[in-house]
This record gives C-alpha cells, structure tokens and sequence, in this order.
C-alpha cells in the first residue's frame, strides 16, 4: 500500500517542529523547509521503545517534548542508565559519525514527541554549515566527558558516594528551593537511581534510608529533597 503524500498542514507541522530544534538554529526558512520532505514528527507513548540495540542507526532524533532514556541492556536483563534527554536535545547521533547499528535501547520515559531526520541529511549539515557542526560537536564531547566520569564513579566509588553524586547532579539540573531544601522536582524511582549508578533497587533504598537516618534527605514518596548539600558533598 503506497502512503499518502503528506498534506499542507503536515508540511506546517513538520516545518514548526524543525523550527523548535536548537542545533538547526540559524538556518533560513528556504534552508528549513528544504528539511520539511525528510522530517518525521513521532508521538510516542510512556514506555515506548525507540530503538533496540542492532536496530540500523539511520536516523537521528530531536525531542520536542517528554523525556527518552537511552541505556544499555545485558543478556540477563540488567540495565545500566547511559543518560536521560530531554525537549531541546537530540539523541542516536553517533549515527552520523559511524553508521553502525545501535548498541543500546532508548525508551519514551514518559508521552514524548520527537521530531526525525535521517543521517545523511544531518551530514549534510555538518559539511555545509559550520555553526551547525559545532553545535554538534561540542554535545559529543560533552557526552563523551560525561561518559568517562560516569565510568570514573562507577569504578572507583562506593555506592554511598556514587548516590550522594547522582542526588547533588539531580538537584543542580532538576532543584527546586523549599522551605525544607533542595527539593528534586523530577520523579525518580530506585530502581532508576540504581540503573544510573550500576547498583541495586534493594541497595538504593537502604542508601537513601540510610542518608535519611544523617538527615542529608527527606523522602516525601517519590520525591527527595537534600537538607544538606555539604554533608552530601562530602562523601562523593
């Protein structure tokens, strides 16, 4: 069955998506809605698989809103958080560089629409356009230095260190000031912390109860909020 051509309003819509994305920024409109027959825009439901891994890496993905968690699965099922993105940021963008199929899975962590462009039109876009291109590459460095710390913590810390970490880069990028304290204001589960920091759900709660018992932390359900910044400083 062939598929419709796509209509004036979902040139419209493609177009205003592709004008949201940070990274295009600067194109001219000529430039942008020469992107529009390339674009597909995805609305995605919580818990949605992107792409697994051996998935081909033919596409790159710009989030325009939701989050998508990206990570990396063993054979026996354990995962280990690589990062979370979120609208503004793009994802699967090794792609451009190397071609290879994905090694890991991203994951819709809650109802996300992401706009997709396939690879070959993103390269062409770092060949051509030199403020492009360093906008790109300064988010795979900065990946990249984030990749090697991540590695750093989970080699040379223990778990009292690698969680105290992980709850201070928490509230700097998702703090909220409350009469109590720095208030996480991102829904967080244990089993996610554990994920990010390659340890156990069993161990992150008996962490955090612990942090609780020094009163580094309140736990209000969910939600975490740090009472004391340098106490929890002082153990990473």
């Amino acid at each position: 069955m062939v598929a419709a051509p796509p209509t004036l309003k979902d040139e419209k819509r493609a177009l205003w998506y592709l004008r949201k994305i940070p990274l295009l920024e600067g194109l001219s409109a000529e430039q942008l809605r020469d992107l529009v027959p390339e674009v597909e825009v995805r609305e995605l439901q919580r818990r949605q698989i992107v792409y697994l891994p051996g998935d081909p890496g033919e596409q790159v993905f710009f989030i325009q809103g939701g989050r998508i968690k990206c990570s990396k699965v063993s054979r026996d099922g354990k995962e280990l958080t690589l990062t979370y993105v979120a609208a503004g940021e793009f994802f699967g963008e090794l792609c451009v560089l190397e071609g290879q199929p994905r090694e890991e899975m991203a994951e819709a962590m809650k109802n996300s629409i992401i706009t997709v462009l396939p690879r070959e039109a993103i390269r062409e876009l770092l060949m051509t356009q030199s403020k492009i291109a360093f906008r790109f590459i300064k988010v795979v460095g900065d990946r990249r230095r984030m990749m090697e710390t991540k590695i750093e913590h989970l080699v040379f810390r223990d778990v009292h260190a690698k969680l105290a970490a992980l709850l201070l880069e928490l509230g700097k990028e998702h703090g909220k000031e409350t009469e109590d304290g720095l208030q996480i204001d991102q829904k967080i589960t244990h089993q996610e912390m554990a994920n990010l920091i390659g340890s156990t759900r069993e161990t992150i709660s008996l962490t955090l109860s612990a942090f609780k018992r020094k009163e580094l932390i309140l736990l209000q359900g969910r939600t975490v909020v740090l009472t004391d910044l340098d106490g929890l400083a002082a153990l990473t």
